[in-house]
């Protein structure tokens, strides 16, 4: 009662009281919004994002992450975030998710290049090549004298079986770049598949030429030169390859580097003899380094 009775009065003093004016009831306050406009929202998306590639570049990406995520929610017109989140997801093997951004950033940018390039890339890793190739050749019509986009369309076009056109874009990539070892190695890969076995020799010695501390070719030379026969003179390289990077050791890893089935098959040989195989003891018992 006495609760009416405060409530009475408080309608006297309002004026309310004996108007027509029903309270209403079962309303909350409605709160009041503040309102940024789309421009705002947009500068602190990007902020966001400049803060994830600052924290990716310290390897933090799972803060980057959360960042980047956000800023695509700030700022979901602006193509630059969602190439950062997409390269992200990339650098963190998430690669369905990954694409999908960087589709949303090709989208909104069609004739950006460089997000081709890491969509083509992306691609490339979930093994679907025809669609690797698609994006980076529509990206080398913006930017056609990119040697690393090229080199990426032969390792693509390799992997597709198309082994001629994976041979003209290496060709094409190291007559921008010079000193592209990679170009003129993964040449060799290509030739050894085809069963050009003395062209794949002459381009992996020009790679070795080139650098001298690459131990892929240097590798690959020795595993085609003991299958013709020359057994002292490859198992030197082979050692000093190994010494240079014992990784290349493992079979896998060497597949992942594109080596085919029948390098490969050739290089298992090569590892399993005695002398490649005390060699690799040796180098599993040197003290690693800090």
């Amino acid at each position: 009662m006495q609760n009416r009775n405060l409530l009475v009065c408080l309608l006297i003093t309002l004026g309310l009281w004996g108007s027509n004016i029903k309270p209403i009831l079962g309303q909350a306050l409605v709160p009041h919004i503040l309102q940024l406009d789309s421009a705002q929202l947009e500068q602190t998306g990007l902020s966001l994002a400049e803060e994830a590639l600052q924290l990716a570049r310290f390897q933090q990406f799972e803060l980057a992450l959360s960042r980047a995520e956000l800023a695509t929610e700030l700022a979901p017109n602006n193509q630059r975030t969602w190439a950062l989140l997409g390269s992200l997801y990339i650098q963190a093997e998430e690669l369905e998710e990954g694409i999908a951004a960087l589709q949303q950033a090709q989208e909104l940018n069609p004739r950006n290049a460089e997000i081709r390039f890491v969509l083509g890339r992306a691609y490339f890793q979930t093994s679907d090549y025809k669609n690797a190739i698609e994006q980076l050749r529509k990206g080398l019509k913006f930017k056609p004298e990119n040697p690393g986009a090229l080199f990426d369309l032969g390792n693509a076009y390799y992997k597709h079986g198309k082994f001629k056109r994976a041979i003209a874009q290496y060709e094409q990539a190291y007559d921008l770049e010079e000193n592209l070892w990679p170009a003129i190695n993964n040449i060799g890969l290509v030739q050894y598949e085809m069963g050009k076995v003395d062209d794949a020799i002459a381009q992996w010695r020009e790679a070795v030429s080139i650098d001298s501390k690459a131990a892929e070719p240097l590798l690959a030379l020795a595993v085609a030169l003991y299958t013709q026969g020359d057994k002292e003179q490859s198992l030197a390289m082979g050692e000093e390859a190994l010494r240079l990077d014992s990784k290349y050791a493992d079979l896998d890893y060497l597949e992942k580097h594109l080596w085919g089935k029948r390098l490969i098959e050739d290089a298992k040989r090569f590892l399993a003899t005695p002398r490649i195989q005390e060699t690799l003891a040796q180098i599993e018992d040197l003290p690693q380094s800090p």
